[in-house]
């Protein structure tokens, strides 16, 4: 079999505009993240008409056939959903998982994922998509992209509480970045914060709340990047607009399509 380190026969001639990346393509049709597509080209597993690719950066049209492993390609449309998710469903694609999954709230029969991680008990605002390379950014720590929570909790607030959780506190992994915290509303029963973090630990937002000595009774995530919930109704999703999805696109550092 022909292998081949440059632009294969048949395959669109690089310039703006003119295909997509192999790689890309890979990952929005599901066969892996952007770093585990490449690795399959340099195993010398896809094909391109009937060349084996093994160089990086090839760009493909929309009329190259395109293989993986000896089976075709399918280049699936790119969507995108904003979901409230409520609380008690979890954001994983196993389908063993006898708990209901974010992934079946949203009308699309294409394989999706979710960016941004909730909890099963924090609801709010999740990202579902299929754009493997979108995701892969959203998701990169070196693109600090701001979520912002709505956190109940019990009892009043004191300023210390406040200004630690400000300046950051020391969990497992290390220092947290300088959050942006404001009392929503103070009261002596039942208090409500609002929190804009930078980064994506584990559970972040209720172990710091802990860490400062409150008790959290409820946690919504009401913004990712330039996303807001807005009024969703809880368990309902909507496609992204236009202007959203540039705008998220844009946080993310990708220009263009």
């Amino acid at each position: 079999m022909t292998r081949t380190t440059s632009r294969p026969e048949g395959a669109a001639a690089s310039g703006v505009g003119a295909g997509v990346r192999l790689h890309k393509l890979l990952a929005r049709a599901g066969a892996g993240s952007l770093r585990e597509c490449e690795r399959l080209i340099r195993e010398g597993r896809v094909r391109v008409g009937a060349q084996v690719v093994t160089a990086m950066g090839v760009l493909v049209g929309p009329d190259d056939e395109v293989r993986l492993d000896g089976q075709p390609v399918r280049r699936e449309p790119l969507v995108h959903f904003v979901l409230h998710k409520p609380r008690g469903v979890v954001c994983t694609n196993l389908a063993q998982d006898p708990r209901p999954r974010a992934v079946d709230l949203v009308p699309t029969r294409l394989r999706v994922y979710t960016v941004g991680r909730l909890d099963s008990d924090t609801e709010g605002l999740l990202l579902v998509t299929n754009d493997g390379p979108l995701s892969q950014r959203l998701s990169h720590p070196r693109y600090k992209q701001e979520k912002t929570y709505l956190a109940k909790v019990s009892g009043a607030v004191s300023r210390e509480a406040l200004d630690g959780l400000r300046r950051g506190v020391r969990l497992a992994e290390g220092m947290t970045l300088p959050a942006r915290v404001s009392l929503k509303h103070g009261g002596r029963q039942v208090s409500t914060l609002r929190i804009t973090i930078r980064e994506g630990m584990n559970r972040q937002v209720r172990r710091m709340i802990a860490h400062v000595g409150l008790k959290l009774r409820r946690l919504r995530r009401v913004s990712l990047g330039p996303l807001r919930l807005g009024s969703l109704p809880r368990g309902a999703s909507r496609r992204l607009t236009r202007g959203e999805l540039t705008a998220l696109r844009k946080a993310a550092g990708i220009s263009g399509r």
